[in-house]
């Protein structure tokens, strides 16, 4: 199958000032999907050749035309005054939601191609139209997703689960007990419950783009890292918290950054209130109050590097498998086939 791939973001490190998360897990996926034979064109500007100088080994596609694909995968943009709604040419316009707009109408509305849209950000209405178009499928990152979506998580690479030790992880010096890494998105209710207290007991860092951050002077915020600096935040905590907008813990969507944690050997604990919390990580790990966050770190310092600890590693890596990119993959061709012939699922239902 040719599909036509739309993203806004980078397959590489990319640039230090993005919010893009789907750089953990956005290349693992393209690379899957050619390896089992799929050809990929990427139907925007190559943001990693333009903005970052990287050409990625000149080993990807990418078309700003309207080549002949046999279907469309959508990462959804939304519309984000001041940036995208603007003319092209405006100081600061990104062109992200005019080319979503193009290829939509080219494709999905005019050709009939089959069209997949995953909803990463939660962003489509329970009304959309595209939620009732027969060629389309809506696909969510939640372990609930919307009546007649599907569950399409974000997935994390089986060798890199093959390939974890949790007692070489549980054995590694860490100068940190608690670190985070991202932006702070609809996450101050969080951060207030769980994250603040804890931050004035134990050493701790924060990266990411934190634009109001004065009512917690006493949290160490970094700024936005390095994409490639992720990684050595978490290879450097002992534990992590799982914070996320209201709109994911509800339904139970998960963002990268779990396994961004644990493969580093991060205990990731989740608050109480994201459904399916049990899903994500041992009941040892669920949180309902600062005063918990404070207590599971006090404990995850005494028993850090002995064989408890591993295995409480090896338990989060064990649900990890949720994520398994070879089940991901399963999941895309599927919808791609039935976005191809919608009449199959009717069918098969019948």
């Amino acid at each position: 199958m040719r599909i036509g791939y739309s993203f806004w973001g980078f397959l590489g490190n990319g640039i230090t000032d993005t919010p893009d998360g789907g750089r953990s897990h956005r290349r693992p996926l393209i690379d899957a999907l050619l390896d089992r034979g799929h050809e990929i064109v990427f139907l925007q500007a190559n943001r990693d050749l333009i903005e970052a100088g990287d050409d990625l080994g000149n080993a990807y596609t990418f078309h700003s035309g309207s080549p002949d694909i046999d279907a469309l995968f959508l990462e959804w943009r939304w519309a984000i005054d001041g940036r995208n709604t603007t003319p092209c040419g405006a100081e600061g316009h990104t062109c992200d939601l005019h080319r979503q707009a193009e290829l939509v109408t080219r494709y999905t509305v005019r050709r009939k191609t089959p069209t997949a849209i995953w909803d990463k950000d939660r962003k489509l209405r329970g009304e959309s139209v595209w939620r009732r178009v027969p060629h389309v499928t809506i696909c969510e990152a939640a372990l609930e997703p919307t009546p007649g979506a599907q569950r399409l998580l974000f997935p994390v690479d089986d060798r890199l689960l093959a390939e974890a030790d949790p007692v070489a992880l549980a054995e590694r010096p860490r100068d940190l007990v608690l670190g985070y890494v991202g932006n702070q998105y609809h996450r101050d209710e969080h951060f207030d419950r769980f994250f603040a207290p804890a931050a004035a007991c134990f050493d701790h860092l924060v990266g990411g783009k934190w634009t109001k951050s004065g009512r917690w002077p006493h949290v160490r915020f970094l700024g936005r890292l390095p994409f490639e600096a992720v990684h050595g935040i978490y290879g450097r905590s002992l534990a992590t918290i799982l914070m996320l907008p209201e709109t994911y813990a509800a339904v139970g969507q998960m963002t990268q950054r779990i396994f961004e944690a644990v493969l580093a050997g991060c205990l990731p604990l989740a608050p109480a209130d994201i459904v399916h919390a049990d899903h994500f990580v041992p009941e040892e790990l669920i949180v309902s109050t600062g005063s918990e966050v404070i207590e599971r770190l006090t404990h995850l310092q005494r028993i850090a590097g002995t064989q408890q600890h591993a295995d409480l590693i090896a338990s989060c890596l064990d649900r990890l498998d949720l994520f398994r990119l070879s089940r991901q993959v399963d999941v895309l061709e599927a919808v791609l086939d039935a976005a191809a012939d919608p009449l199959a699922i009717e069918r098969g239902a019948a």
